[in-house]
């Protein structure tokens, strides 16, 4: 189904005093800014401190098709606080509604009240509710006893959680300077690109510790390797490619020349620009601990890139010559 097929009365206040049906959560993503933050109605996001002094931005995947969970359960009710929850949301419902229904089916098998286990609810990535999630209104919360024999496909697991960590991982841009600077390219001049190394691997934990379900997983994105590309055909050489080994101040360009790229532009940009981009391949594992040495897991991840963009002017040397000229 759809995400947007909540159950009736979703809008309601829920035993936790979140919306019912909702995320739950402060901010989809906010452990992605900040180093801490949550996701979905109990699952922290803690990402070490990247060692670069460059910007950071959302790692992106090197897979176009690969997509993190859009929805999940997670542990939210014993059956008194189940009980209590349905009868404040659903409670008092038209008769025949959908929401009426609902609340008499769970009143039907008692809230598992004396059962050892607890009532895992949907939640949900982002609140837009945009893309399909495999969950109905039939079993928005399910039972799960200890020791789940055959666990929903859907439950919030090491992977699903390893998943949502690269999904909130923050990755620096690439260092790199432009030496001359930007806005001051010369055809037939060489670009000097100078590779300003100081990164080291990144790590992500997302895990649950609530009502006695414990759980984590660490996404370790490592650099590997650098690119850079002049933004046109009319330059030499176009791009520029090295591997990231690690140093005594983190990991840099396996290059005698100091991880330089001398480009150089054979044609100006005329009154527009070239868009000359580096970027940085990560080798992405995950652990299924909050240990980011602890061994890697598979299914593996998708590896992730960072980038840095800069619009480039390229002019004749001899049209700059006239202008100093005339000064």
């Amino acid at each position: 189904m759809v995400a947007q097929g909540l159950p009736a009365h979703a809008d309601d206040t829920r035993g936790d005093g979140s919306a019912a049906g909702g995320t739950g959560q402060p901010n989809a993503d906010s452990g992605a800014d900040s180093g801490k933050g949550s996701i979905g109605a109990h699952i922290r996001i803690n990402q070490s401190t990247p060692a670069s002094s460059s910007s950071t931005a959302s790692a992106t995947s090197s897979d176009v098709n690969w997509k993190p969970p859009v929805c999940w359960y997670e542990p939210m009710y014993t059956p008194e606080e189940y009980e209590k929850f349905i009868k404040g949301a659903y409670g008092g419902a038209p008769k025949g509604s959908p929401a009426e229904d609902y609340e008499k089916k769970r009143d039907k098998e008692k809230y598992h009240k004396g059962d050892k286990g607890l009532w895992w609810q949907v939640q949900f990535r982002d609140d837009t509710y945009s893309e399909a999630c495999p969950v109905t209104t039939d079993n928005w919360e399910i039972w799960v006893p200890p020791a789940d024999p055959q666990p929903d496909p859907n439950k919030v697991t090491p992977e699903v959680l390893s998943e949502l960590a690269f999904n909130a991982t923050k990755l620096p841009a690439p260092p790199v300077e432009l030496k001359p600077r930007a806005d001051r390219l010369l055809v037939n001049l060489g670009t000097r690109v100078a590779f300003k190394g100081d990164l080291d691997r990144v790590w992500t934990t997302a895990s649950i510790n609530y009502k006695g379900v414990q759980l984590a997983a660490t996404t370790v994105a490592t650099p590997v390797a650098l690119k850079v590309d002049a933004g046109t055909a009319d330059a030499d050489p176009q791009s520029c490619t090295y591997d990231l080994v690690k140093g005594k101040g983190g990991y840099t360009a396996d290059s005698e020349e100091g991880a330089d790229c001398n480009v150089t532009y054979r044609r100006s940009s005329g009154n527009g620009t070239y868009p000359f981009k580096a970027s940085i391949t990560w080798k992405v594992t995950w652990t299924d601990s909050a240990d980011p040495d602890g061994p890697p897991q598979q299914p593996g991840l998708p590896d992730g890139l960072s980038t840095f963009e800069q619009d480039v002017t390229v002019k004749e040397a001899q049209a700059v010559n006239r202008a100093s000229g005339g000064e």
